[in-house]
């Protein structure tokens, strides 16, 4: 669920973020560690650090980088414009809190978790004019993809559990008045989530974005995309239907459910606090 600050409806059709991504053009300013996932205050802080940090950069002639922005359902890739390479890639579910100045349209930023140190790390970016889009376009994202977990059997999870805690109870219930009853007793072995998936996984092409032109559609999945969004394969957990999961798929599923289940916060704020917060 996505809890908006800023009362505005989406910008994009679901088949455009769920079948293709939404391309866009910004300046990276980089990212930082942040000690919570949500929070004005959080987010502020870190932008007027890698601010400053890119302002000594800038006076020893580095340039800040330039990126492209992949958003989807599947998440915000953020990649080399020249060589498409994946710098980072921030799954929806671990992206907590979004943000962009209310001043200068320019600057916005995200909060995602790290998938291997677990940290919380701020990611800010430089666009030209289409912070608010680009904010809103990655709540869309994170709407969509959590509509899309439930519908592939996501919200059986926690239900999974309930069940399956049940279940064990019943067994061992069954077992007592086996034994003192002297009979035989063989339980049936059903899947009582037996759905089924509602789509396959197809390639996702660019849809146009308003500051840039889109690269042309691959004629193919990206490489990263023969696999599912943990680098592991053949799961999807769009396209799964609801079963018994092995215990690291279903280690996987329970990860999206809690960062699905603590949502997104999406926010309009002001990042120009002083004058060394002007242009980058």
């Amino acid at each position: 669920m996505v809890n908006k600050m800023f009362n505005k409806s989406w910008m994009h059709t679901p088949e455009a973020l769920a079948k293709h991504y939404i391309p866009y053009n910004a300046k990276f300013l980089g990212n930082t560690e942040v000690e919570a996932p949500k929070g004005t205050e959080v987010v502020k802080d870190a932008v007027r650090k890698l601010k400053f940090q890119r302002h000594i950069k800038k006076s020893e002639g580095q340039k800040i980088p330039k990126v492209e922005l992949q958003i989807s359902i599947y998440g915000v890739k953020i990649l080399d414009p020249k060589t498409k390479d994946v710098q980072h890639n921030c799954q929806l579910h671990r992206i907590s809190f979004c943000a962009d100045d209310k001043t200068d349209k320019r600057i916005f930023t995200f909060i995602c978790k790290d998938s291997e140190s677990n940290k919380h790390l701020c990611y800010v970016f430089d666009s030209e004019k289409c912070a608010e889009e680009i904010t809103l376009t990655i709540g869309q994202a994170f709407d969509l993809a959590y509509k899309k977990f439930l519908e592939s059997g996501g919200k059986d999870v926690e239900t999974r559990k309930q069940i399956g805690g049940l279940q064990k109870r019943v067994r061992l219930t069954v077992c007592v008045l086996v034994q003192a009853g002297s009979v035989s007793v063989k339980l049936q072995s059903t899947d009582v989530f037996d759905m089924v998936p509602f789509s396959t996984v197809t390639p996702l092409v660019p849809s146009r974005a308003s500051n840039g032109c889109p690269p042309p559609p691959p004629t193919s999945l990206p490489p990263d995309m023969s696999k599912d969004l943990f680098g592991a394969e053949p799961f999807d957990p769009f396209t799964c239907g609801a079963a018994d999961f092995p215990p690291d798929i279903q280690s996987k599923l329970d990860e999206m459910q809690e960062g699905f289940k603590m949502g997104l916060t999406m926010e309009g704020t002001v990042f120009s606090l002083d004058p060394l917060d002007g242009r980058c």
